[in-house]
Parts: C-alpha cells; sequence; structure tokens
C-alpha cells in the first residue's frame, strides 16, 4: 500500500493529482487522514526545486495604511510582507513542531522561568549589517515596551529580564512558561538592525528577498536575497504580492495568469475555481476563526445578558453550511478547538435559541437597534454572514442593523475600535499564545475588552503548570469564563482555502496560518 500511496503522492506534488482525489483513493486503501497529508507533505518537501523566474501571490487584506512595520501587521499582506523581508527566532513547521530560524537553538532552566536562545552566527541583514544578539534584545525591547502598539505585546509581557551573553540571548520570565519558545514565533517578532528602533518600517531584515516595490493597497515587490543565510527558500528570482481585495477579481487574477496562487478563495465559490484548468484549490483545517466581537467595557455590550442574547441568537450550523460550504467546523464562543494539544471536548456545545436568546435581550434592558459593522474583506463571506445573524436575531425580537464599512481601511478605523464588528483570528499554536495575544485583560489586542481577574489569574498558573492534566483543567476552566463572559461570538472554524496554480511545485499544508504560515512565496517555485 504505501509504495502505491507513494507514487499517487507524487502525482499531487507534480500536478498530475488534485489532493482531494488522493485522498479518496488513500482513504479507500485503509490510509488513515494523518498518514496520508504527512506523504503528501514528504513528497512536496523532496521534490527538487527550480530555481528562477517571477512568482506572484494575489492577496486581500492589504490596504492603503499598511506599514511595513511588523509590529502593527494585523491582516494577510503585511502577515506575508514579514516573511518575505524577515526571520523571526523560530517558527512552525508544517506539523506543528519548532523549527530553528535565528536561533539556532534553544533552552530553559529547570523551572521554565530563563530560557537561553542560541544566535545564529555570519547572517547579514539586507543593508550589510551583521546580525548579532543584541540586535535580537533591541526587538524583544522594542515589542515590550509600554509605549509599543506591538500586537504581540499581549505575549511579551511576561518578560522580566533580557540580555547579552556571548553569542546568547537570556531571557528571565516573570512567571515560568514552558510554551515561550512558541510565544517567539509570534509574526509580529521579526528581528530588525537595532530592533527596528531606528527605522521600524524600513522592511529591512535577515529574509530570503529585499524589498524593492513597497505601494500599499497596490503591491509589494522583491528581489532574491544573494546572501540568504538559509539554503532552501527564496527558489524565485522575483516574488510580487498583488493586493485585490475583491473576491472575483482575485479568482480572476488565478484564472488568467496574473497571479500564481490567492488566498482566500470563498467557500461559496470553491466549486466553480475547481473548474478553472490548471489551478487546484488547497484546504487546510487549522486554528483560524471567522468571528463576531463585541466590547466588554462598552453599553451595551457591557451588559453579560445582552451578549448572551445575542450568543443565543446565532445559527452557527447556518453559518457552517451557508458560509463555510463544508471548509469548517462548528465554533462555541471560544478561540479554542480540537487543533489545540490541551483542548477540552466535554463542552457543551451552545446553539441556536430564540427563546433564550429572547429572554436575556428582555433581562438586559436594551430596546433599539444594535450596529454591527462588516466588510467583505473581514473574512470571505462576513456580509452574508452577517445578514443571516440580523435574520436569526429578528427571530428573538433583537433589531441588528448592519452597517457596511469599506474594506480599505477596515482594519485601522473599524477593528479593535468599533464595540461591534466582524473578524477573523488565524488561531496561534498554543492556548498560551492565543490567550496572551487577546484575552489578557493587559493585551494590545484584546479585541473584546475582555477583563476578568480570575482568568488572567489561571492564565499564568497554566503556564508554570508542568502536570498535563492539571494544566488541561485549568485551560477548561478558562474556556468555560470565556464561553460564558466573554464578549466573542465564535459560529464557526475555517480551513484555509487557497488555489494555486499547477505550474506552481512546493507546496504543503501548513494549519498555522494562511499560505503556509505565510511562507508559500519563499517555500515554493515555478515549475519549469
Amino acid at each position: 500500500m504505501s509504495d502505491s500511496l507513494e507514487k499517487l503522492s507524487k502525482l499531487v506534488v507534480s500536478g498530475k493529482l488534485d489532493r482531494r482525489t488522493f485522498m479518496k483513493r488513500a482513504v479507500a486503501m485503509g490510509a488513515s487522514v494523518a498518514f496520508s497529508n504527512t506523504l503528501l507533505t514528504q513528497s512536496a518537501m523532496a521534490a527538487e526545486p527550480v530555481k528562477g523566474g517571477l512568482l506572484k501571490l494575489g492577496s486581500s487584506g492589504g490596504e492603503s495604511t499598511n506599514s511595513l512595520d511588523p509590529a502593527t501587521a494585523a491582516s494577510a499582506v503585511p502577515l506575508f510582507n514579514g516573511h518575505q523581508w524577515g526571520d523571526l527566532l523560530v517558527d512552525i513547521a508544517d506539523d506543528g513542531s519548532l523549527e530553528n530560524r535565528l536561533a539556532e537553538e534553544f533552552g530553559s532552566s529547570a523551572d521554565a522561568k530563563t530560557w537561553t536562545f542560541k544566535i545564529r552566527q555570519g547572517v547579514e541583514f539586507h543593508n550589510g549589517k551583521t546580525l548579532t544578539p543584541a540586535d535580537v534584545v533591541a526587538t524583544l525591547e522594542r515589542h515590550s515596551g509600554e509605549d509599543t502598539k506591538s500586537g504581540a505585546l499581549g505575549v511579551m509581557r511576561n518578560i522580566d529580564t533580557m540580555k547579552v551573553d556571548g553569542d546568547t540571548v537570556v531571557v528571565g520570565l516573570k512567571d515560568a512558561n514552558a510554551d515561550l519558545p512558541f510565544l517567539m514565533s509570534d509574526y509580529h517578532l521579526v528581528i530588525q538592525p537595532n530592533g527596528g528602533k531606528d527605522d521600524p518600517a524600513a522592511g529591512i531584515g535577515t529574509g530570503p528577498y529585499k524589498m524593492m516595490v513597497n505601494e500599499p493597497g497596490i503591491r509589494h515587490g522583491y528581489e532574491k536575497n544573494a546572501n540568504d543565510w538559509h539554503g532552501n527558500r527564496g527558489h524565485a528570482d522575483q516574488v510580487e504580492i498583488l493586493v485585490i481585495n475583491d473576491d472575483t477579481a482575485r479568482v480572476a487574477a488565478l484564472q488568467s495568469g496574473q497571479v500564481h496562487m490567492i488566498e482566500r478563495v470563498p467557500p461559496k465559490i470553491v466549486e466553480l475555481v475547481k473548474r478553472i484548468p490548471n489551478v487546484e484549490v488547497k484546504s487546510t483545517p487549522g486554528r483560524g476563526h471567522y468571528v463576531f466581537i463585541m466590547h466588554t467595557n462598552t453599553a451595551p455590550f457591557d451588559n453579560n445578558d445582552l451578549r448572551l442574547a445575542l450568543k443565543y441568537a446565532i445559527d452557527r450550523q447556518e453559518m457552517v453550511d451557508k458560509i463555510l460550504f463544508g471548509y469548517g467546523s462548528l465554533g462555541n464562543d471560544m478561540p479554542i478547538n480540537s487543533a489545540y494539544p490541551y483542548f477540552s471536548d466535554d463542552f457543551e456545545q451552545r446553539s441556536y435559541d430564540p427563546d433564550k436568546a429572547a429572554f436575556h435581550f428582555k433581562k438586559s434592558g436594551h430596546s433599539g437597534p444594535i450596529v454591527l459593522r462588516t466588510a467583505e474583506g473581514s473574512f470571505p463571506g462576513a456580509v452574508d454572514a452577517s445578514q443571516l445573524f440580523q435574520q436569526s436575531c429578528s427571530k428573538a425580537g433583537i433589531q441588528v442593523e448592519v452597517k457596511r464599512e469599506p474594506d480599505d481601511g477596515y482594519w485601522s478605523e473599524v477593528w479593535n475600535k468599533q464595540p461591534f464588528c466582524t473578524s477573523f483570528w488565524g488561531g496561534r499554536p498554543t492556548q498560551d499564545q492565543m490567550y496572551s495575544t487577546a484575552y489578557l485583560s493587559s493585551a494590545d489586542w484584546n479585541d473584546t475588552r475582555f477583563n476578568n481577574a480570575d482568568f488572567d489569574k489561571m492564565l499564568l498558573a497554566a503556564r508554570a503548570e508542568l502536570d498535563d492534566v492539571k494544566r488541561k483543567q485549568i485551560y477548561a476552566d478558562m474556556g468555560t469564563i470565556v464561553h460564558n463572559d466573554g464578549g466573542l461570538i465564535c459560529p464557526m472554524f475555517n480551513d484555509w482555502v487557497e488555489g494555486v496554480s499547477n505550474d506552481v511545485g512546493g507546496w504543503t499544508a501548513n494549519p498555522n496560518q494562511t499560505m503556509m504560515n505565510g511562507q508559500a512565496l519563499s517555500r515554493c517555485w515555478l515549475k519549469a
């Protein structure tokens, strides 16, 4: 069986067989889904990269207000930019394990309060400056300062001390955290010369490509970094990110050959995209989730009965069926699903209940319409999802006014500013990182303005707990608090659904973020 499966997997990598057909045949032959995915990944990695050419990506999530400062990255295009010109200390591999980047090794004290990162030697920034441990310390300092606007601030607050010791960076924590290396994979923490303190938006790093064209909201162009320290990436001579926020235009660009890959294929048109010659739809389940967020410190959402009313007034199954079209799963008003190692599966699934919604709405004392802001760029199908939400709320006597906002400026003017809006999260490798980024009271990206002292204490306790059973229970208790008291309405977890030309080689499934954890341009190549 294994020989036959290996031959089939090579056909997928060569573009002669689509992934869905391979999976069906593999299951029919008795192989598990996990084994089949692993075999595909191994086959892709074994394929010989082809060098040269111009590789293009069409992406949503780009705005005229975008900056190259990785601290401010909040959508797809800034994420992709950071992975072209920069590197992290560590990153997440396709199988979810940690992968060394600018830290060639790391370790901790027995109590997980002191961590050491040995910094790779002989690495050059694009400006010719040699990477030093001092640059790493300066980067961490910039993202952890009290005046920072970094999206990584929530995961940085536990750091007490940072210092250089020879070729090593030593990090001392206020409280023990066995997950610290995973936190260092946060995509905001791109290592920059002097930490980016001199010019955070310069786009100068140690990545596989050098920035050549920077037109926010339009396109970003790169050329190969001839002095790249990494020997197996940056296969194309040039790569380009084209900002195409409109779904129809993005698919048209893939169909016409204007781009070789697109992120965010809307699930409702997946079957149409599959019919495009020389194109394959890639679908990878993960931790990403499409959400409606309420600011718990702003009326009327500061009333938990009002929040519960809206949670009971959303039809999650309808959302999964009509918005995801099978490319995802039910959410349960918390940001954690079975993709996380300490997930507890004994939560009762909250379901659509107009009577309970009406009860809590009446108890809240609120009257009048509730304004929900949305944009198609906030997640695929967001406008349709908002209208479905509006309809299901009306059956509970709750009037929701859907206000459609322009895509350009949504992430800078609506998300994390307006009290009720649609959004999405790509998830994080660990529960600690997800909660530290968006639910810790002091987190800069606490986009529901969630503030719960017991939750904060549990988060710290979980970091230091080395007993897996006890740690899992703590996370379960934290999930219960968010589920019952938080400002998150999470109806669904989305698959990463992307369109890729068969002219592209090297594609692998990575559940951590869209487009192979943001690295598709640097890891893939154009076939000869």
